[in-house]
């Protein structure tokens, strides 16, 4: 008789866990003060899924922008040899601007690739924080989870009894006290796994920002030092070549290229043979 009693127990146990998890999946409202008793939680689990999804987010950042750096340095440095190649065939003043440019940009090219070791470093440590500190917590959520549903279940369970209760009725009182006993214990269990949640996602915002911050640091050096040198290079090639004339090129207008073209045939005409009145060239049917 007890081996029955404590099979059912179990599937009524069962029966409204099964019920509360339909009815968050199908979205029906529940008890509203149950709800506002998890608001803190709520919270918690918001700013976790959050830093979750931006973790993710900011590896195929850093990859993206790896390739971006190694693309950028290559095209750099390939104009820097196109223009030391052209400067080594000009020997005037532009020449000169040409060949110092060129080691610039090379100079420049080789610098900034010193940006993607630091680049790689962070993207190591947030890999690492998002399989260990993220893995860790998301598994404690998962075990929480399970619980609340549990303890939400056994309320539905409590209030379903609660309404058929009769005080008078031994049997009745009694049913309700073992649910009351199962609701107490799923909540003592809830609350141990909520605090758990609420104290790693506290200590997983702390670890994120130590990790961006002395990891972001070490970036922002490099890439200060690289725009300073870079710059100094480029102001250099500036003050070399202050008041240097430039070239000075002159446009044709429309009416003098056509004035060009008319001369030009008439003096083709002049130039050719003539043979019986007729010209034997046949360059002037290109006008």
């Amino acid at each position: 008789m007890l081996s029955d009693s404590s099979v059912m127990a179990r599937m009524q146990k069962k029966f409204w866990k099964t019920k509360q998890v339909l009815i968050k999946a199908t979205g029906k409202k529940e008890d509203e003060y149950v709800v506002a008793s998890d608001a803190d939680l709520d919270a918690k689990l918001e700013f976790f899924h959050s830093v979750q999804l931006t973790c993710t987010e900011l590896l195929k950042v850093i990859e993206k922008y790896q390739h971006r750096i190694t693309r950028l340095s290559q095209e750099e440095n390939e104009l820097g040899l196109f223009l030391r190649f052209q400067a080594e065939h000009d020997r005037t003043k532009a020449g000169n601007m040409m060949d110092a440019t060129s080691k610039a940009l090379c100079t420049s090219a080789k610098q900034r690739m010193a940006l993607c070791p630091p680049l790689h470093r962070l993207h190591q440590e947030v890999e690492t924080f998002r399989r260990r500190a993220i893995a860790d917590t998301l598994l404690t959520v998962s075990y929480m989870e399970k619980a609340r549903t549990e303890y939400r279940g056994a309320l539905l369970w409590m209030k379903d009894v609660s309404q058929e209760l009769d005080p008078d009725t031994y049997k009745q009182l009694e049913k309700f006290r073992k649910v009351q006993t199962q609701v107490r214990g799923t909540k003592s269990q809830f609350e141990k796994l909520k605090n758990d949640v609420c104290q790693k996602v506290d200590m997983l915002g702390a670890s994120r920002c130590n990790m961006l911050s002395h990891s972001l640091c070490t970036y922002q050096t490099t890439l200060l030092q690289f725009w300073e040198k870079t710059a100094h290079a480029m102001s250099g090639i500036q003050e070399a070549f202050r008041g240097h004339v430039p070239y000075q090129f002159t446009t044709l207008k429309v009416p003098q290229v056509s004035e060009m073209l008319a001369f030009f045939s008439f003096s083709i005409i002049l130039l050719c043979p003539i043979l019986n009145g007729k010209c034997t060239c046949t360059c002037i049917e290109l006008f």
